[in-house]
């Protein structure tokens, strides 16, 4: 029965440690203050590194845009953004310059839009290159005529040509890594 015992007391720990580990997901889902985007890092196959602030982001070529429905996944409108400004995130890796040296290297890539709060979304090479959602994937700054607030952080990503906008929709955006997927 000692051995018995000891497991139970091991599963007793690891399940208060997975407990631990989850209570910031659920409890409190918006970023503290201090975890806000303030800058936007450009990672990985590229071969300029950047860390962008909205300054830097206003000196990239506009994309400013109309009214955007953001529906949750399930259809559901979560909220309604009547205009917006910022940059088009191919502008934004344009400029940090995809690392893809052979033929078909850039078709191997995938983009993932990361948020302070860990929230991460992906889109392809093509998608954002070679087919016109990549037109409407949008790293922004301005919402309804004001900067970016608490509940959006400095700088946010929407992907305005999707169906179902909120579930590509990244509040508090910190981060843009390129990977290669397959070799």
């Amino acid at each position: 029965m000692k051995g018995h015992s000891m497991l139970k007391t091991i599963l007793a720990g690891f399940t208060s440690a997975l407990l631990l580990v989850a209570v910031p997901a659920w409890a409190d889902p918006a970023p503290a203050r201090d975890n806000m985007s303030h800058a936007l890092s450009v990672t990985g196959m590229v071969e300029t590194p950047l860390t962008l602030k909205v300054a830097d982001l206003r000196q990239l070529p506009p994309a400013n845009g109309g009214e955007i429905a953001v529906t949750r996944h399930n259809g559901d409108k979560a909220e309604t953004i009547t205009s917006y400004k910022g940059v088009r995130l191919r502008d934004i890796l344009d400029k940090a310059v995809l690392d893809a040296p052979g033929h078909n290297d850039v078709k191997k890539l995938a983009i993932i839009a990361r948020a302070t709060d860990s929230y991460a979304v992906v889109f392809s090479w093509g998608e954002l290159y070679n087919a016109p959602a990549g037109e409407g994937v949008i790293v922004y700054y301005e919402k309804n005529g004001k900067a970016l607030d608490d509940n959006d952080g400095e700088i946010a990503l929407i992907s305005a040509k999707d169906i179902r906008t909120g579930p590509r929709h990244v509040k508090w955006l910190n981060g843009i890594e390129v990977r290669k997927l397959v070799e």
